[in-house]
C-alpha cells in the first residue's frame, strides 16, 4: 500500500553559537584534530534548557508556519540522539504536552543520529494503518548530556544543541516522501555504549563515567584486532553509499539524479569522502550548513532541508536524500521529491 504525504513546513531552534577555534581547548587537548574537521561554530543551550524544551519550541515553530493548531496533530514522532532530562520518562509524551497536542499519538525514536530520517518511515506506516490520520509532526532533538558526552572527544564531529521539526500532511503535493531505506547491523550495538548507568551496571559512585573516545572504543571493542577495526570502518563507509543506492533504486532514480544529499552534519573530510563515493563533489552535500552549525544529532537533515528550501536552492521536481549513520549500527536514507 502506497501512502502519499509531504512536508508542509519546517522549523528549528538552536542554542547559543560558540566559536570552535575559541572554545576547542576547553573540550579537547587535541585542538588541531578538532579544527581539522572544518566546523566554524557549534551551539550550546543555556543551563536548565532540556531536550524536550528544544523539541517543543521547534515543533511549535513548524506548526505556526503551517498554520496548524496543536489539537489538529494526529501523530507526534520525537527522535532524540542523546539522553533526555530524566530516566524512566517518556520524552515524547512530555514534548506533546508542552506543545499542547493532547489528542495525538506519540512515538519515541532513539536510533541516535538516524532518528529524524527514520521518522518518515514511521509516519508512512502509521498513515497506512490509521486512515484517519491526516497530520503528523516529526521532531529531531539533541541536547548534549555533558557529564557523559564530550562535544569534541566522543566522535569525529562537534556536537550542538538544538531541534528541528517538520509538519507533514497526507496527500500534500510538495516535498513528498518517496521511500526510506535502512540497513542495520547489530553486531556493533555495543560500540557506542557507556559502560555504566543502567540495569546491567548501575551508577554506584564511579569516578570515571562517560562515553569513551573513538580510539579507546575501537581498541576495547575489537580487542586490539586491527583487521576487525578496518573491517568496521570499511563497513561504515560502504553502507553509507549503499543505502543511498538502494533507496534510489526503489524510487527509479540514480544517485546522480539527486539534487542534494543532506547527510548528518559530519566533518568536511567525511562529507567529501561520502560525495566522492557516490561520484559527486562536496558541494552536492550540506557541508556548508554542517560547518556553520555543528552536528545537531538527529535534527541535522531537517535543519538542512529547511535551509535549502528557504534559500530557493531546491525547486519543484528535485529529488533530495536525507541520510544518516547511527550507532546501533544503522545506515538510513529517506528520499523526498520537492
Amino acid at each position: 500500500m502506497t501512502v502519499h504525504f509531504g512536508v508542509v513546513s519546517l522549523g528549528h531552534v538552536l542554542g547559543e553559537p560558540v566559536d570552535v577555534a575559541s572554545a576547542a581547548a576547553d573540550y579537547t587537548s587535541d585542538v588541531d584534530r578538532a579544527l581539522g574537521w572544518g566546523y566554524k561554530s557549534f551551539h550550546r543551550a543555556a543551563d536548565g534548557v532540556g531536550l524536550t524544551d528544544l523539541a517543543a519550541e521547534a515543533g511549535a515553530k513548524a506548526l505556526s508556519s503551517a498554520g496548524v493548531q496543536p489539537h489538529e496533530v494526529d501523530l507526534v514522532v520525537l527522535a532524540m540522539s542523546d539522553l533526555s532530562e530524566h530516566l524512566y520518562w517518556d520524552a515524547a509524551g512530555a514534548t506533546q504536552a508542552k506543545i499542547g497536542a493532547h489528542g495525538s499519538e506519540n512515538v519515541l525514536l532513539t536510533q541516535a543520529c538516524g532518528g529524524g530520517v527514520a521518522a518518515f518511515d514511521i509516519v508512512g506506516g502509521k498513515f497506512a494503518t490509521h486512515p484517519d490520520y491526516q497530520t503528523a509532526l516529526i521532531i529531531g532533538a539533541n541536547r548534549v548530556c555533558e557529564p557523559y558526552w564530550n562535544r569534541m572527544e566522543i566522535n569525529t564531529s562537534i556536537f550542538s544543541d538544538g531541534a528541528a521539526a517538520a509538519v507533514v500532511k497526507r496527500d500534500h503535493p510538495r516535498n513528498r516522501w518517496l521511500n526510506t531505506e535502512i540497513i542495520s547491523d547489530g553486531r556493533y550495538a555495543d560500540f557506542m555504549m557507556m559502560d555504566v548507568g543502567a540495569a546491567a551496571r548501575p551508577f554506584a559512585g564511579q569516578d570515571d563515567i562517560g562515553v569513551k573516545s573513538p580510539q579507546k572504543r575501537l581498541e576495547e571493542f575489537f580487542a586490539g584486532d586491527i583487521r576487525k577495526m578496518f573491517e568496521f570502518v570499511s563497513t561504515i563507509r560502504t553502507n553509507n553509499h549503499e543505502v543511498v543506492r538502494r533507496a534510489c533504486k526503489r524510487a527509479g532514480v540514480t544517485p546522480g539524479d539527486l539534487r542534494k544529499l543532506l547527510h548528518l552534519h559530519d566533518s568536511v573530510p567525511a562529507m567529501t569522502l561520502l560525495a566522492k563515493d557516490l561520484g559527486m563533489g562536496p558541494e552536492w552535500t550540506n557541508s556548508e550548513v554542517a560547518r556553520a552549525h555543528g552536528h545537531v544529532g538527529c535534527a541535522d537533515q531537517l535543519m538542512s532541508l529547511e535551509h535549502y528550501l528557504a534559500n530557493d536552492e531546491l525547486t519543484e521536481g528535485d529529488v533530495v536524500a536525507l541520510t544518516s549513520t547511527a550507532s546501533g549500527m544503522h545506515w538510513l536514507c529517506t528520499l523526498l521529491a520537492i
